[in-house]
């Protein structure tokens, strides 16, 4: 499937050496922790914690508009201790997707609004995207090579989904290689051309003609 351009203006992403391309409208706490590792995408209004732990994300990843990314946490009797978190290469995280866990494999594909934690309150999703210093209950959730999370699913605590594997909106896991309706067999070439295709198509608005 073609994936058709999404056009940004030139005053509103910035283009490293690497060729990550970041919004001026995201929110990068601690940039001096997060290392982006080539030709990412990071689209207006995601919020990335990198002032409470190491955040690296792998080359072509695309992390959608109103995300959360936030690294996993333990803890303890005399507090909280956060760890680093690692996302792999070619994997996609949803517009409105909250992300909270010890581990992301490489072509890993992060469906929207997908929440990869669980809260000790109630919370709308459109608060929580607004207000970034929320309290995670759910943490250290892993998700191995090749994994989809779909839409709107909701991952509890110390979740694994294993590769080749589908996390449901219904709350289960389904599939395993070689069962093409829940993860295709190819998953791993789809999303290596999904994420280099996605990032070609992402281009600056053409100038006027004078």
């Amino acid at each position: 499937m073609e994936i058709p351009d999404t056009f940004y203006s030139k005053d509103e992403y910035v283009e490293t050496a690497s060729g990550n391309k970041v919004s001026r409208h995201t929110v990068l706490c601690g940039s001096q922790n997060i290392v982006l590792n080539g030709k990412v995408i990071v689209q207006s209004g995601a919020i990335i914690r990198g002032d409470l732990a190491n955040v690296r994300a792998g080359r072509y990843c695309v992390i959608g508009k109103d995300s959360v990314i936030r690294p996993p946490y333990k803890q303890f009797s005399k507090g909280i201790a956060f760890f680093p978190m690692h996302i792999g290469d070619h994997v996609f995280i949803g517009e409105g997707a909250v992300v909270s866990a010890a581990s992301i494999g490489s072509c890993v594909y992060i469906g929207k609004n997908a929440i990869i934690v669980s809260f000790d309150f109630p919370v709308k999703i459109s608060e929580l995207i607004r207000n970034f210093h929320f309290r995670f209950q759910g943490r250290r959730c892993i998700l191995k090579d090749c994994c989809v999370i779909e839409d709107g699913a909701v991952l509890p605590p110390e979740t694994t989904v294993a590769s080749y594997m589908r996390y449901t909106v219904k709350g289960t896991i389904e599939g395993a290689q070689g069962n093409p309706y829940f993860v295709p067999a190819a998953m791993q070439d789809e999303m290596v051309n999904y994420t280099k295709s996605f990032y070609e198509h992402f281009v600056r608005t053409p100038a006027a003609a004078s």
